[in-house]
């Protein structure tokens, strides 16, 4: 009965008010929570004695029946749309392992809702039906770089952190190690998830993902690739480096006056994913690593592409079961006198690493399809550039596709 007359008066209560109450019950468990990520996750630690301190301990929440509790959890959840509200479900999350359970079951993929939540969402698609407006902040004398999450349509917010990316320079080629932290980017950061490379032109470019994006994924060995430690993603696919795209940068028919050729070749994700019933592999679960892990000291090669013999047409035989995405041909403007791509008012500054893609000709079914932009990117600022993304590719690879327009191309330009 008393479960019946909870129901019935939860409607009527601010949830403003009911995590206020939360907060309240949960306040001693503040000193026993550490980890805090850049999405706002807190991590329970143990106490001295080696026991987990149960957050929910004589609160009023311990008690509350389980059907009760996910009803508050669905109402928190659609509630908090946008950041920076949606901190709040993050909060809901790592209150106890049965809470998180039952977040994980409400959230839904980022292609479904639409939103951004956990730091998995950065692996998994955009959404089919919009870009998701992201920005780039750049570094030039740490040769970082920090991406955001657009809170409105203006740049020049703060915006919400998502993933960061440092640049090391080598003598012939260059990595961009991608981090969840950008308070850590050390080689032992346990945020580390992937990483761009280039070749010795800077004119082909190799981006590995630190988790298999498929069970069936093949990793990519080399010499140095210790395996000792690591943790298992699936019983086929352990943690390493895994070639989930290149990007290939063709010689512009006008020099340096004329736009640049751009191809990628998406690895993991298969042509049929932009079919209206087609699916695009989805990761669900993030899992700790470090770069240590993975050491970089030789180029690692994936025995399907092989880098210094990439074509800008065709990678290997098996081409046709894999996406292609091409760079957006610009038209020439006789007024203006420069090469034009309509950004719908996202970019405001003319750059020769202005793009946007879409699906190539082989790989699209319609007109239409070959229309559709899949990622955008351009300047706006001195060290500011929007990126706007969306399914099938995720913020991950949206992110280390862009970083290859950073790098100068040597045979290019």
């Amino acid at each position: 009965m008393y479960y019946g007359k909870a129901f019935l008066l939860l409607p009527s209560i601010s949830f403003k008010s009911l995590l206020q109450d939360m907060k309240g019950d949960l306040g001693s468990s503040r000193k026993v929570l550490d980890g805090k990520s850049r999405f706002g996750f807190n991590r329970a630690t143990r106490d001295s004695s080696g026991f987990v301190v149960d957050a929910l301990k004589q609160s009023c929440w311990e008690n509350m029946p389980p059907e009760l509790l996910r009803d508050v959890l669905m109402r928190i959840e659609d509630s908090e749309c946008t950041w920076p509200e949606r901190r709040s479900v993050i909060a809901c999350a790592g209150v106890c392992r049965s809470w998180r359970e039952i977040m994980k079951d409400i959230v839904k993929t980022l292609q479904i809702s639409g939103k951004l939540t956990f730091p998995v969402s950065l692996k998994q698609p955009g959404p089919r039906n919009g870009l998701i407006q992201c920005f780039i902040k750049r570094d030039r004398g740490s040769q970082s770089y920090h991406l955001y999450l657009s809170l409105n349509q203006a740049c020049n917010d703060e915006g919400k952190f998502i993933l960061a990316a440092r640049r090391c320079r080598r003598p012939t080629y260059s990595d961009y190690i991608i981090y969840l932290n950008p308070e850590d980017v050390s080689r032992g950061s346990s945020s580390y998830i992937g990483k761009l490379r280039s070749n010795i032109f800077r004119t082909k470019f190799t981006v590995y993902d630190a988790q298999a994006p498929t069970t069936g994924a093949k990793i990519t060995k080399s010499r140095s690739t210790r395996m000792m430690g690591m943790k298992q993603v699936s019983p086929r696919a352990p943690a390493g480096n895994y070639a989930v795209a290149h990007v290939s940068y063709g010689l512009n028919i006008l020099g340096s006056r004329g736009p640049r050729r751009m191809h990628c070749f998406m690895d993991a994700i298969p042509a049929s994913a932009t079919d209206p019933q087609g699916m695009a592999p989805t990761q669900t679960q993030l899992l700790p690593t470090s770069l240590n892990s993975f050491p970089s000291q030789s180029v690692h090669r994936s025995k399907s592409i092989q880098m210094d013999n990439l074509d800008d047409k065709t990678p290997h035989s098996h081409s046709e079961e894999m996406l292609v995405l091409k760079n957006k041909l610009p038209r020439w403007h006789e007024q203006l006198q420069c090469w034009c791509l309509n950004f719908n008012g996202r970019v405001t500054v003319a750059s020769v690493k202005n793009f946007q893609l879409v699906v190539a000709r082989e790989n699209s079914t319609g007109e239409q399809e070959q229309e559709k932009v899949i990622l955008q990117f351009g300047k706006v600022g001195r060290d500011v550039f929007t990126m706007d993304y969306q399914y099938p590719i995720s913020a991950f690879q949206a992110f280390a596709i862009c970083l290859s327009s950073f790098d100068t191309k040597i045979a290019c330009e």
